[in-house]
């Protein structure tokens, strides 16, 4: 089954690819606009493009586990896409995810401007990395 993760934002929205045959998720995309029809727009194509079996939508759990008014605003929008799209969408905790996706460029010696055009993607995919790595392997174990 092929999946695409969304790390919804009001700015930018990160976007990964991967499966849960291979258990690989790749950064794909980042949408940047101020604009949410813009944003949706653009998610419309990335849709398309990769033509997901279901989408994976970041949770942002406060760091205690509960929720506050981001991640309400996450459930609304997973609530949307799966209406709009008639895709199964999976919510995940996201937290840490753009911590992990800065530790993960450290090496790499990007510029400032560089790091914040490739963070939400990469976010995004440690986010898919994390559901499928919940799910079971096709060859019946859990990954």
């Amino acid at each position: 089954m092929r999946y695409l993760a969304i790390d919804p934002g009001e700015k930018r929205v990160g976007l990964a690819v991967g499966d849960d045959e291979t258990g690989i998720a790749s950064p794909f995309a980042v949408i940047e606009s101020s604009d949410a029809a813009e944003r949706v727009r653009r998610m419309e194509l990335a849709i398309a493009d990769s033509q997901p079996s279901a989408l994976v939508v970041g949770l942002p759990l406060n760091m205690d586990g509960t929720e506050g008014p981001s991640a309400e605003r996450a459930r609304v929008f997973a609530r949307d896409l799966a209406d709009r799209f008639n895709l199964p969408v999976h919510l995940v905790d996201e937290r840490l995810t753009s911590y992990s996706a800065d530790t993960r460029m450290t090496p790499m010696n990007l510029t400032h401007k560089k790091k914040k055009a490739r963070r939400d993607a990469i976010a995004a995919a440690e986010i898919l990395k994390g559901f499928l790595e919940t799910l079971p392997r096709p060859d019946g174990d859990q990954a």
